[in-house]
């Protein structure tokens, strides 16, 4: 029987799985991994024994379970089955620093960390004596054994009855320009998502095959792979390994998946892969780009070549997913597009006041999914959560329409002459030249002067001061004619978030040493 808590409307996150079974799907698939389908009654199966063997490991509500998994089945089920005890799972890339480790299972005070085996190896002497580390998709004799302690369990657990607002799972963020700050989410965060961005955006059903680039332990990757096709009865896939080009085309081509989520870069990437057949996405209703913004020209090229529509949207960690986005049938190239349905937007200028119309400001967004803090960051938490509203960090320009365009983060915002640029702007510009795969913007100091940097990587054409001077027109027809890269220098790749968002701190490091 399952319990449920006083406040019915939101039980624990984790019976959406049990809402499937009862809905009859036990033996629809829930999840395809390599080889293997992973129904919805197996599924429902291993997040009980998960959730019976954490708490045989002295796991109860509210103790943080840190998992430093790749996308495999286990995840699922230790991130689910630790919310059905009421405990907290945090969820962080494999890819990390062994410091970053360190420091989120100091910070989160886990009682069990849950590593693949490459990385528990590394763990013994980084974690507290009082850690229990568990060892998953391999062997450590050192650590417990994640496979024969799931097996030694039984198929059926109750899940603890939970409020609503009790914590469920946290995210960290990317770190951009620091240490990653632990996002609080509560039990209703996922459900909010789902009936708003997954519902009136993507309209996903039970027939829809979902595959996503970006990895579970991201905002981003929860909802596309996790949270929307077990809200609706749907499948998804798993993938271990780097998000490479090759790979993803490789998995596209044998699932079909009817909803594709990836990043700009991935897009440019996948374009880049010689000989994919045009009915690539030939079963596709909809892709999805989130993370950057989506540059028009690898949009057009998108749906020029396997013509399926990109819904470009902005996200985050702290509201869970997308709260802004292009809608299928209405797309606008350049913008992040409108609300979604459920979230409130405004900008503000820099005396604090909301401007209304056609503008420009901070973006700030309103919506239930938003985290209620980040821990150990009371600070940080009060500058950027302020009752309603959440501060995002980032500049937007609002159209008369009431679409949004991304301009830059606040912090990464140029200014030449006194007068504002985005380097957001100079990308996409100069991202149409042919001979430009990538490229990241950044502001630098030329003779006590605020001047434009641009770095370029090319298609193969070797950089010269032709192509740099091209690249310079280019800009000048699209943009005001301050808008240009007084500076170009041609690089083999771009510093980059494990999330793939462009580290502009990186460049100006990178700046200061040219």
């Amino acid at each position: 029987m399952i319990v449920t808590p006083t406040d019915a409307t939101a039980p624990n996150a984790s019976t959406v799985v049990d809402r499937n079974v009862q809905a009859g799907r036990e033996g629809r698939p829930a999840f395809l991994f390599e080889d293997r389908t992973i129904t919805y009654g197996e599924l429902a199966r291993e997040v009980a024994r998960a959730g019976r063997f954490l708490a045989d490991l002295g796991i109860g509500r509210e103790d943080r379970v840190l998992l430093i998994l790749d996308d495999t089945p286990v995840l699922p089920a230790l991130f689910l089955g630790a919310m059905r005890i009421g405990a907290v799972p945090v969820p962080v890339s494999p890819l990390d620093r062994d410091d970053n480790f360190a420091y989120f299972a100091a910070d989160s005070y886990a009682k069990v960390v849950v590593a693949e085996a490459p990385v528990a190896a590394r763990l013994h002497g980084l974690v507290g004596a009082g850690t229990t580390l568990v060892v998953a998709n391999g062997s450590d004799p050192r650590a417990i054994d994640l496979a024969a302690g799931l097996a030694a369990q039984e198929p059926e657990l109750d899940p603890v009855a939970t409020h609503r607002d009790d914590m469920a799972f946290w995210l960290y963020s990317s770190g951009s320009t620091g240490r990653p700050k632990g996002v609080v989410h509560l039990h209703h965060d996922i459900e909010v998502t789902c009936e708003t961005y997954a519902r009136e955006v993507l309209g996903v059903s039970e027939d829809d095959l979902h595959l996503s680039t970006t990895k579970l332990y991201h905002a981003y990757g929860l909802g596309n792979t996790l949270s929307f096709p077990l809200h609706f009865g749907a499948t998804a896939v798993l993938r271990a390994g780097p998000p490479r080009p090759g790979a993803i085309a490789e998995a596209l081509q044998r699932h079909r998946p009817t909803l594709f989520f990836s990043v700009p870069a991935l897009y440019g990437a996948l374009l880049a892969v010689p000989d994919l057949p045009g009915d690539l996405l030939s079963r596709a209703r909809l892709c999805v780009s989130a993370a950057e913004a989506l540059p028009p020209s690898i949009l057009e090229r998108w749906q020029a070549r396997f013509g399926v529509e990109i819904l470009d949207g902005i996200g985050s960690t702290e509201l869970l997913h997308i709260f802004c986005s292009n809608v299928s049938g209405d797309l606008r190239p350049g913008t992040s597009g409108r609300p979604v349905p459920g979230y409130r937007l405004r900008l503000v200028d820099s005396d604090g006041t909301v401007v209304e119309g056609e503008a420009e400001g901070a973006l700030e967004v309103r919506g239930d999914s938003c985290a209620p803090l980040y821990w150990h960051h009371h600070e940080k938490t009060k500058q950027s959560i302020r009752g309603e509203w959440c501060l995002t960090g980032d500049r937007y320009r609002r159209a008369a329409d009431g679409t949004y365009a991304y301009e830059g983060r606040m912090d990464d915002m140029l200014k030449v002459g006194g007068l504002w640029v985005s380097p957001v702007a100079l990308e996409n510009a100069i991202i149409e030249h042919p001979d430009v795969a990538d490229v990241g913007v950044i502001g630098v100091t030329v003779d006590d002067a605020s001047r434009i940097a641009a770095f370029v990587i090319t298609t193969g054409r070797a950089g010269s001061d032709e192509l740099a001077e091209e690249l310079r027109e280019l800009c000048k027809s699209r943009l005001r004619r301050y808008e240009y890269p007084h500076r170009v220098h041609f690089v083999d790749d771009l510093p980059r978030t494990l999330t793939g968002k462009v580290q502009r701190f990186r460049l100006r490091e990178q700046a200061r040493d040219l």
